[in-house]
């Protein structure tokens, strides 16, 4: 049995968003809005660099895929805050790796945060 399938569907709803935020940041670079001043690719591949691990062990099936994921999420959640705040007139790319970047760390930590959420207590009976 190969390790992604030991993966949960939260888990491999991460992997997806880790995916998507990959795609998505290559979309915003070199179409959506190349920047005025940088060569493309340049400013694609910096774009791109935080994730490149977490895609990396995700095309080997690495369960830590998600972890590094999250961990570039958290990068690619202040871009987007600050792309917000100095850029209005773009706002919808922004937004879309603001969701993009909660989706990988809500679904990435979705198991720790129903455990932690949603525990009984065992004093309690009923």
């Amino acid at each position: 049995m190969s390790e992604t399938s030991k993966l949960s569907l939260p888990k491999k709803l991460a992997v997806l968003g880790i995916m998507a935020m990959a795609c998505w940041v290559l979309l915003w670079q070199l179409l959506l809005s190349p920047p005025a001043f940088f060569p493309r690719g340049v400013a694609a591949a910096l774009a791109l660099f935080p994730i490149v691990p977490s895609l990396l062990l995700s095309v080997f099936r690495r369960p830590s895929a998600v972890f590094w994921g999250g961990v570039a999420a958290l990068v690619y959640f202040c871009h987007a805050i600050a792309e917000l705040w100095t850029s209005p007139e773009i706002w919808p790319l922004p937004a879309v790796e603001l969701f993009l970047s909660l989706w990988i760390v809500f679904t990435g930590n979705w198991e720790g945060l129903q455990a932690k959420l949603f525990k009984r207590n065992p004093a309690v009976k009923g």
